[in-house]
């Protein structure tokens, strides 16, 4: 059991430092949650960001590679989950009061509803994060998007003519549709039964096309089989918001 108020990715990986084991995540939360998979042009920005409702709390925790290293990028829940162009088809941020621009510490008539402030990366490019909210609800957000701007969102304090509208942080970068996801032990369906790959158990293989060769799923199953399992819930103290929980795989 374990009480923290690190985000996933981090606690995944240091849970496969001192185990020696591949962690995967494969249930989050124990109420309504949400996932979307980022990407942005050409696949060079990806990552998952996990929405999380508790009793009168939303929670996004997420991880994003590719961004450029030491920089602040906003992230934002858009009207739309429209990707036909891309993050250019998303709307503006989500605002069904019609209020002005601010950051997620404002009051709800001084704020959008899918204004939740900024995200850093460090020397590699990643940002982790986790952030909590009190106005967003992740039954309000499933089907519409979530994205990264290009740059920092001033939270609407700035000078610019943009500031009360987005932040002046630029245009999208990359975005994901926000789906419904399972909570723990709610989903045991499977991607593929050639492999018999569970849901959040994707982490580092290679996709087919990437390649240009299917893998040997004969020997990943073989592997699958042989391989000595170990589940693990982990109870997460939200920072006085409620208890998270994470359901993991120790492979």
């Amino acid at each position: 059991m374990i009480e923290t108020c690190l985000p996933s990715s981090v606690v995944l990986e240091e849970i496969s430092r001192t185990s020696g084991r591949r962690a995967v995540l494969q249930g989050f939360g124990d109420t309504q949650s949400a996932v979307a998979m980022v990407s942005g042009h050409n696949q060079t920005i990806m990552g998952v960001v996990r929405l999380l409702q508790t009793e009168d709390t939303f929670v996004a925790d997420g991880c994003i590679d590719g961004l450029p290293p030491h920089s602040i990028h906003g992230l934002h829940v858009h009207d739309a989950g429209d990707l036909s162009e891309g993050c250019s088809s998303i709307g503006g941020h989500y605002n069904p009061l019609g209020t002005p621009h601010g950051g997620p510490s404002n009051p709800t008539d001084a704020r959008h509803a899918g204004d939740l402030g900024n995200i850093v990366t460090d020397g590699n490019g990643r940002a982790t994060f986790r952030i909590v909210d009190n106005v967003l609800k992740v039954w309000d957000v499933i089907g519409r998007s979530i994205a990264i701007s290009e740059k920092e969102d001033d939270l609407g304090k700035g000078t610019s003519p943009t500031s009360k509208l987005d932040g002046d942080s630029g245009k999208p970068i990359a975005c994901g549709i926000i789906a419904r996801s399972a909570g723990i032990f709610q989903n045991p369906k499977r991607i593929c039964a050639c492999d018999g790959v569970v849901v959040w158990d994707e982490r580092d293989r290679p996709l087919a096309e990437r390649d240009g060769e299917l893998p040997n799923t004969s020997a990943v199953r073989t592997e699958r089989i042989s391989s000595r399992k170990r589940n693990v819930v982990a109870n997460f103290n939200c920072c006085g918001v409620g208890v998270c929980f994470l359901y993991l795989l120790l492979l």
